[in-house]
């Protein structure tokens, strides 16, 4: 990839009639990224399409309503030149977030808005046909109150901790939900709102809405650090997010990062996941976690573990930067391994803890002795809040429809 002047990658058209899907992929996704609308002649100077090709592409992409005409803008001698928009309601994705205390449900346009979110408590004692019932009742019930056209709807994207069997879309054992253990979620779910679905690993969905939302591809090399009821990595590299062999990638709870820290289930000491667990950490607190763990109120707590540290409480700031350092210790044996020097941060926990997180963070990836990185290993917050995971859900299927990528252009016998 080249850089062009804006810092964004350009990525390169072709001529090749063969490739035509490519291309129109491609010339949407600029659109797409240009918020105040881009014109032809700045669609070829970045694709390198000719002329009569991109005329073609463009009206297609009309008559598909995917864009339309945004006005006229003069840029120095000769007539004025159109420029064309991307159409955010001609598309639509649901994306939920199977989560351990609540699900979380939205409804995106093409643009990524956010156009309708909702909540499901989950059923935890019920046979799988019968959750998944009750979850395509709360797709159905938010998809209802939307107002989206149902024929506008690309698909459900579903975000879920793993692992998973990507073959049949079937939930294995993920230890943080139960309940949902060999169930085949995928083609259930379909089956029971007749649309498309694609289920993902929570961290690939996390880092895809990244990308997907990032203007700039700042994230095509990075890393997301996953921190809620359970913690992960998704990971970038050259604009793809990296799923391995299984779709199940970016399991990092069993790291090592503190050989005196608590004892996890595995019965290794100082295991990630269980190193900054947030019910581990209450108690180090002297918080009790009862009262939330079987219900949302989990962030509650957390915030309230933030506002001691914040007040000075020696033992909540002690648990907060015992937490930072090992988080840290993590991410720099990671970009020790992939050299990507860009970590974004997401999750209910990382949301609640932030502010007293950030700081000490950030001081433990500059000074870690274990870093052989050769430039700052940046941090910086995920740009879909607190919604993170049921965002880069529905950013699963939108990045499936519409980004254009050169493995596309593989051509098989």
């Amino acid at each position: 990839m080249t850089m062009g002047q804006d810092g964004g990658s350009r990525r390169r058209g072709s001529n090749l009639p063969a490739v035509g899907t490519y291309n129109q992929v491609l010339v949407l996704d600029l659109i797409r990224r240009a918020p105040d609308g881009i014109s032809r002649s700045e669609l070829a100077e970045r694709t390198g399409l000719a002329p009569q090709t991109l005329t073609n592409l463009t009206r297609r992409l009309a008559v598909e309503g995917l864009i339309a005409e945004a006005g006229k803008v003069i840029a120095g001698p000769g007539k004025p030149r159109t420029l064309l928009a991307l159409n955010p309601e001609s598309r639509f994705a649901v994306g939920v977030h199977l989560d351990p205390f609540v699900d979380k449900l939205v409804v995106l346009d093409l643009a990524g808005k956010v156009v309708a979110r909702a909540e499901h408590t989950p059923l935890t004692a019920a046979p799988g046909p019968v959750m998944t019932a009750s979850l395509a009742d709360a797709v159905n019930d938010l998809l209802a109150t939307s107002g989206v056209p149902r024929d506008r709807l690309l698909g459900i994207g579903v975000a879920a901790p793993g692992p998973f069997d990507p073959r049949d879309g079937r939930l294995l054992n993920p230890p943080l939900l139960p309940a949902w253990h060999n169930v085949p979620l995928r083609d259930q779910l379909h089956t029971a709102t007749d649309l498309p679905v694609v289920l993902e690993k929570d961290v690939v969905a996390a880092i895809v809405g990244e990308m997907w939302f990032d203007r700039r591809d700042s994230v095509s090399n990075a890393m997301f650090l996953y921190y809620g009821a359970g913690v992960g990595i998704g990971l970038a590299v050259e604009g793809s997010p990296v799923r391995g062999l299984t779709g199940n990638a970016g399991n990092i709870a069993h790291m090592i990062v503190d050989p005196t820290g608590p004892v996890c289930a595995c019965g290794a000491r100082g295991c990630l996941g269980v190193a900054i667990e947030p019910e581990v950490l209450l108690r180090a607190a002297g918080i009790d976690p009862a009262p939330y763990s079987a219900g949302s109120g989990l962030p509650g707590a957390l915030r309230d573990l933030a506002e001691r540290a914040r007040a000075g409480d020696e033992r909540a700031r002690s648990v907060v930067e015992t937490a930072a350092q090992r988080m840290a210790r993590a991410v720099v044996e990671v970009n020790n391994l992939l050299d990507l020097d860009t970590v974004v941060v997401g999750g209910v926990a990382w949301s609640a803890l932030s502010d007293v997180l950030r700081v000490p963070l950030v001081e433990g990836l500059a000074s870690s002795r274990a870093s052989t990185a050769t430039l700052p290993v940046t941090l910086q917050d995920s740009l879909l809040g607190t919604d993170v995971a049921a965002v880069g859900a529905a950013c699963l299927i939108l990045d499936e429809s519409f980004t254009a990528r050169p493995a596309d252009l593989m051509i098989t016998a």
